[in-house]
């Protein structure tokens, strides 16, 4: 175990950086094996007695310092930077420093690196200090101009943020190019792309008839892949000039993919760089799932030009104040290129599954931490998907006119600098005039509440009286909660579902649950009403309510709010599946008939209250992490069992129903990725899924004329999902042919990896040897790793959670060689390890020991032991 313990980092001593760069030119000469990095920047002084200046700076080698011109010599480099002593009397000098890095050798992929034949960056959070020494801190803003000089054959393309000034020949074999970005911007958001690469080109007129180049930089053959990005990042200027009012600000606007990248896309100013996964699209080797997440990380990354660019963040314990706002606006933005309700249903799915795990763990922490060690760390769902919560709460709240205009303020106001939380909720309150004091304790608060529903009512008076109580459990560092402003969306059903009118014609309203205990009533309610509580999920807690079974299977026929039809159907399915494992009950006939209605509704010829979308999704049955959640010890055998147990029961009784719809819902014509289109797939293969859960020959059968038939990769993945398990002489010859068919495409051998990873059987840790030492795995590759050992730990909680410990084996040694070569993706995978205490007794000693194990690897990364040491020690 390390002896040297990482540096913990705290928010309430955070203090200005005692020095302005008031700008700053960057000069980049690329050669095979090494680039050298001259920076000039012009420093002023807030303090005219300042003597020394620190400059963060690792993994680099210092060549020069030069003070107004001459050469340096009181100063100390250690690991960490650059300290200047004895600093001119003046209070404005200029700073020139060279050093050399070596691109080639960084497998870190922080700072810059080169991915194949291209050279690019990664700054965000901290990886301007792997180029230069530089005050690499979100609040030190400047303006940039960039030469980029190399090779003319190896780099052809050259680029930078901002607008290009010049280019032009050094030699026959040198060319250079010359950027400037006019916006100050923190080095986070810096961003420079050399190597060989195609584009495609497209044109957008904003509101005030100004033409921006749009561009799409790949490598070359990749060219038929971009279309769908293009026309997203064409939507979403669109969206946000209608929906916010902000424009785009400069002349050109640029996208890079490249195939080795830590994250998913970076927002750097004007340069947007991208893992491939989220640009490249075609229907051939993109699925449905694909295509929806390439528009919304493309509208993501390009919204950040305000929510993040125009204005950042002060410091990194504020990071959801350009996160979790940028993730509501790309929601918000998915709903209108989609369906409201299913893209709502995918939000919270995704929040339940990540976010909730997280909050219930010894990684808990507030939307805006109090402490940090490794702020990679912290870029979590609650940052990011709890903090977009927030945001959605806040917009409740306010009504969706105060927001805009608080909005409008909050840009206005703070263009051009680095601010905080505090800051734009003050411009909510200011522009709404409405006091969110109370309300901001979500951002300092840990945990998910817990909300309790409970309602009688009076038949004389005709009075429904709802009580909501609320409780946050205890989480590392918070041992005492305090109540919580808890929005509430709810609506009344009579017997017939019709709505009630609760006031004003109003059929849905929100009750404000401030305090631990709250009462409310409705008066003249006819009936004993049907109530719908937390409709689109309008905060982010977990409800437990008393209403019956038979509440729940009318609520999934008739609410009007789709996200609460879903959640009704998917409640009586935990309670059912709860009861099997508890009680080893059998599947209730009542059940089974609630089922059977969901499926007569879509087989309706007229489409009458069909959306083949929301469907979909209400006929899958919660998978295996999301049934975890409500059990007290998990026991992920036992919860596959009764799953499996409820899906076969459901198929003895409604094979013909399901079968019906998987054929009429067949489309050999042409391919359509229209919403419509994109609905129909989707039942269908939720369908396919069940039908094919028995592993006997018809489904061996089915899956390879399904994998056979396919006209698309959605129903092409489909299909291999069943045949990996299957794993029949066909099933075999389909998946060798999958591969021999899509070898030539990563991100298609990607999904082929993770399938296989993702298959709950015995053979699994055959092919888990397989996949490791296939040629085309490279632990360097985050793409790749992830499709193996994330698919396995994270989509397959059977075979990883197996009691002969192998999966966590399996784990750690794929983190104990990630440590020295790229510790920010071994501390990712390092995931599935956080719940250690909420599993059975056997496998919690197994995980404990592994977290152990871990931090016993030899000179382990802040990143790794951060993670695995608040694993223990919560």
């Amino acid at each position: 175990m390390r002896t040297d313990i990482p540096q913990t980092i705290y928010l309430k001593d955070y203090t200005p950086y005692p020095f302005e760069i008031a700008d700053i030119e960057l000069d980049f000469d690329i050669r095979e094996g090494k680039t050298t990095v001259t920076a000039k920047s012009r420093v002023r002084k807030k303090d005219s007695s300042a003597k020394n200046m620190f400059l963060n700076g690792e993994h680099i080698e210092l060549k020069l310092i030069e003070i107004n011109g001459k050469p340096a010599t009181n100063y100390i480099v250690d690991d960490k930077g650059l300290t200047i002593n004895d600093l001119p009397q003046e209070d404005e000098f200029t700073l020139k420093i060279v050093t050399l890095v070596k691109p080639e050798e960084n497998t870190r992929l922080e700072g810059l690196y080169k991915s194949g034949d291209t050279y690019c960056t990664q700054c965000e959070a901290e990886g301007f200090r792997s180029i230069t020494y530089f005050p690499d801190r979100p609040d030190v803003l400047t303006t940039y101009t960039v030469r980029i000089e190399a090779d003319n054959k190896l780099c052809p393309v050259l680029l930078s943020n901002g607008n290009k000034i010049d280019a032009g020949k050094i030699d026959d074999d040198r060319h250079y190019t010359i950027w400037h970005d006019p916006f100050p911007k923190p080095c986070y958001l810096f961003a420079l792309v050399a190597g060989k690469l195609t584009r495609i080109h497209d044109k957008f007129t904003t509101q005030s008839r100004k033409n921006v180049d749009l561009f799409i930089y790949v490598r070359p053959g990749d060219e038929d892949q971009c279309d769908h990005a293009m026309q997203s990042l064409k939507r979403a200027m669109k969206w946000d000039e209608e929906t916010y009012g902000l424009e785009y600000d400069l002349d050109i606007f640029n996208i890079v993919a490249v195939s080795d990248f830590n994250m998913g896309a970076m927002e750097n100013k004007s340069l947007n760089i991208f893992n491939t996964a989220l640009v490249l699209a075609r229907p051939e080797t993109a699925t449905d799932t694909d295509f929806i997440r390439v528009e919304s990380v493309i509208a993501h990354e390009y919204f950040h030009n305000w929510s993040g660019n125009r204005v950042t963040c002060r410091d990194w314990f504020q990071l959801s104040l350009k996160e979790g706002l940028t993730v509501f606006r790309d929601q918000e933005f998915s709903k209108d290129m989609h369906s409201r309700d299913v893209q709502r249903i995918d939000e919270v799915t995704h929040i339940r599954r990540y976010q909730f795990p997280e909050d219930a763990g010894p990684l808990a922490h507030p939307v805006r931490p109090d402490n940090y060690i490794e702020i990679n760390n912290f870029y979590t769902m609650t940052v990011y998907e709890k903090g977009a919560e927030v945001i959605r709460m806040m917009r409740t709240i306010l009504g969706n006119d105060n927001y805009r205009k608080g909005t409008d303020l909050y840009f206005s106001r703070y263009d051009g600098q680095a601010v905080t939380c505090d800051d734009f909720v003050a411009c909510m309150e200011e522009a709404s005039g409405k006091d969110l004091g109370p309300f901001k304790l979500w951002y300092s608060q840990a945990g998910t509440p817990q909300v309790k529903f409970s309602a009688n009512y009076d038949p004389v008076e005709k009075k429904y009286n709802i009580t909501l109580s609320q409780k946050t459990p205890p989480t590392p560092g918070q041992d005492e909660k305090y109540p919580l402003h808890i929005p509430v969306a709810i609506s009344l059903y009579d017997p017939s579902a019709q709505e009630y009118d609760l006031g004003n014609g109003e059929k849905e309203v929100i009750l404000h649950l401030k305090q631990e205990k709250q009462s409310f009533s409705f008066d003249n309610i006819q009936y004993p009403p049907i109530a719908s509580v937390l409709r689109g999920f309008s905060a982010p807690v977990k409800l437990e309510s008393e209403l019956s079974n038979d509440d729940l299977a009318f609520l999934s026929i008739n609410d009007t709010d789709g996200f609460n039809r879903w959640e009704s159907f998917q409640t009586y399915s935990l309670r059912v599946i709860n009861k099997m494992i508890d009680e080893g009950e059998n599947v209730p006939e009542e059940y089974i008939n609630s089922f059977g209605k969901l499926l007569d509704i879509s087989l309706r010829e007229d489409g009458a209250g069909n959306d083949n979308a929301l469907m979909a999704r209400m006929i899958q049955i919660p998978d295996i992490s999301r049934i975890g959640q409500d059990r007290k010890e998990i026991d992920p055998d036992a919860i596959y069992d009764a799953r499996d147990n409820l899906i076969n029961t459901l198929l003895d009784y409604h094979r013909d129903s399901l079968l019906e719809i998987y054929n009429k819902l067949q489309d050999n014509g042409e391919f359509s990725n229209s919403p419509e289109a994109i609905g129909k797939r989707a039942l269908k293969n939720s369908a396919f899924y069940l039908l094919t859960n028995k592993c006997l020959k018809f489904d061996a059968d089915l899956s390879h004329e399904a994998y056979i038939k396919a006209n698309n990769m959605t129903d092409k993945i489909a299909a291999l999902h069943r045949l990996v398990v299957l794993r029949t002489p066909i099933c075999e010859q389909d998946i060798n042919d999958f591969y021999e068919t899509y070898k030539s495409h990563p991100l298609v051998i990607d999904k082929w990896f993770a399938v296989q990873a993702g298959a709950i059987g015995e053979e699994i840790w055959q092919t888990l040897t397989k996949l490791r030492n296939h040629p085309d795995f490279n632990i360097k590759n985050p793409n790749r790793v992830r499709s193996l050992y994330s698919a396995f730990a994270m989509n397959n909680p059977v075979c990883f959670h197996s009691t002969n410990g192998r999966g966590y084996k399996f784990l750690q040694d794929a983190i104990t060689e990630l440590n020295s070569i790229n510790p920010q993706m071994g501390a990712r995978l390092l995931t599935p390890l956080r719940e250690w205490k909420l599993y059975t007794a056997d496998r919690r000693q197994k995980m404990q020991k592994t977290l152990e194990n871990i931090l016993q690897i030899p000179d382990i990364s802040p990143d790794i032991y951060e993670v695995a040491s608040k694993c223990l020690s919560n």
